[in-house]
């Protein structure tokens, strides 16, 4: 597109949706045609120079907000309204909430963890320039060295770090080896243990939650034995930051935990503020795991998410069950 096309655009937008002209008149100011016009402005919208946001004075976010606190004992819960509940829907809406949020809460000499992912990258791609001093930004895990789905998780930790004007630094690793004694041996490198130690140290982690399914990144990526694979299905209902959980929070096997490169959950608790992001209908059962595991204090989703979070007690009791179960039959 041109930039004289371009322009034209902006300024059909302006007149169209600032200052109330309409179409005919906005087509004799710019020496087009009416139907040109309409084109301009559904271009304006394609391309996102022009954004529609429909605020619904019927929905009530507060209210599910303070319910979800008092829920799971959190010092903070947004809920943002999803047009669609599909999972790349509401991760767009939830990725604007979250970014108004940190864009919100970071100040001066704070360190930002994050983790990565498509939810997390649509968080990072709404941040706004920010301009507060000595912000450090930390990569939590380790990332997927062979995936076909982008985890970004460069691009993730990167746009955090441009828009608080510092240098990103990455974990440069794979968030899961084949031998604990292998993770021992990466992370006595003082290069590695400086970041892994920032990432201990950071105030603010900003995590989001994966779900156990085939096309799962870390699935995928080959990881796992197939003792692992049986573990995982059989009891865990997602991972924060690599680690695999149950509907309770507990983390599913200690063999793999000790595996897995990057923060323990037990740090996360003890973050001033730990958000997780996260929402749609994969999502349910992880991000009520990671909760009431108590490893965030924060939470972003959609609005129908935290209804089903809400609604959620008794299926998690006939969940545990089951999984008490699964894992007996195991052993």
């Amino acid at each position: 597109m041109g930039d004289h096309k371009l322009d034209k655009i902006i300024e059909a937008a302006r007149m169209y949706y600032q200052l109330d002209y309409n179409q005919q008149d906005i087509a004799k100011r710019l020496g087009v045609s009416r139907p040109t016009v309409s084109r301009f402005l559904q271009l304006a919208k394609n391309e996102g120079i022009v954004q529609i946001k429909i605020c619904d004075p019927n929905e009530n976010n507060e209210e599910l907000a303070h319910k979800l606190q008092e829920k799971f004992g959190l010092k903070r819960a947004i809920v943002a309204i999803t047009p669609q509940y599909e999972d790349t829907i509401a991760k767009q809406a939830i990725g604007e909430a979250a970014a108004a949020y940190i864009e919100e809460i970071v100040k001066e000499g704070d360190t930002i963890g994050t983790t990565w992912g498509t939810t997390l990258y649509e968080v990072a791609l709404r941040l706004q320039s920010i301009h507060v001093k000595n912000v450090k930004v930390v990569q939590l895990n380790g990332g997927v060295s062979h995936s076909e789905t982008n985890t970004y998780a460069y691009e993730v930790v990167s746009l955090f770090a441009k828009a608080f004007h510092t240098n990103p630094y990455l974990i440069p690793l794979p968030a899961i080896v084949d031998h604990a004694v292998v993770k021992h041996a990466i992370e006595a490198d003082r290069h590695i243990r400086k970041i892994l130690d920032m990432g201990k140290q950071a105030n603010i982690a900003v995590v989001t939650v994966g779900a156990p399914t085939d096309d799962s990144v870390l699935i995928q990526a080959n990881y796992f034995t197939e003792e692992d694979l049986r573990t995982i299905y059989a009891c865990g209902v997602g991972d924060i930051c690599s680690r695999f959980i149950d509907i309770e929070g507990r983390v599913c096997s200690g063999e793999l935990d000790l595996r897995t490169i990057g923060i323990d959950l037990e740090e996360l608790k003890h973050k001033e503020t730990s958000i997780l992001v996260a929402g749609g209908p994969s999502k349910i059962e992880a991000i009520y795991g990671a909760l009431r595991g108590g490893y965030t204090n924060v939470v972003v989703t959609d609005h129908i998410t935290a209804q089903h979070l809400l609604d959620y007690e008794s299926k998690a009791e006939k969940k545990a069950e089951e999984n008490k179960d699964s894992v007996s039959a195991l052993q």
